[in-house]
């Protein structure tokens, strides 16, 4: 499943430019080229179901607040889209992810928030 290249995604107002580094025809992996921002696009099919992930790592390197020791840490953000192989049009599955990342993007500060 591979897309153009570069994919571009933005954090904190900064756009980065991700090249494909790796496509097996199922999954593909773009990156950044200081490779701190990985993102992973992959497709899988079984007899009754087909599930498709896209996923995005972010690394950079945080203060320790305990011992102040510079460490690096990584977070991931990945969307699933599991569906049957019949009974979904692109159109609704287009509508059902619109409404999940309308709704988290609206409510993100409640969700980091409600961890602590």
């Amino acid at each position: 499943m591979s897309l153009s290249t570069p994919q571009s995604v933005t954090l904190d107002s900064v756009a980065t430019d991700l090249h494909r580094i790796k496509d097996d025809g199922l999954k593909s992996e773009y990156r950044s080229n200081d490779e701190t921002v990985v993102m992973t696009v992959s497709h899988q099919e079984n007899k009754t179901r087909t599930r498709r992930m896209a996923r995005l790592d972010v690394t950079k390197v945080a203060t320790d607040p305990l011992s102040a020791d510079s460490v690096e840490k990584s977070a991931s953000v990945y969307l699933v889209i599991d569906e049957p192989l019949f009974g979904f049009t692109d159109a609704d599955l287009t509508d059902q992810c619109a409404a999940l990342t309308t709704w988290v993007t609206a409510q993100i500060a409640a969700i980091l928030t409600s961890r602590h």
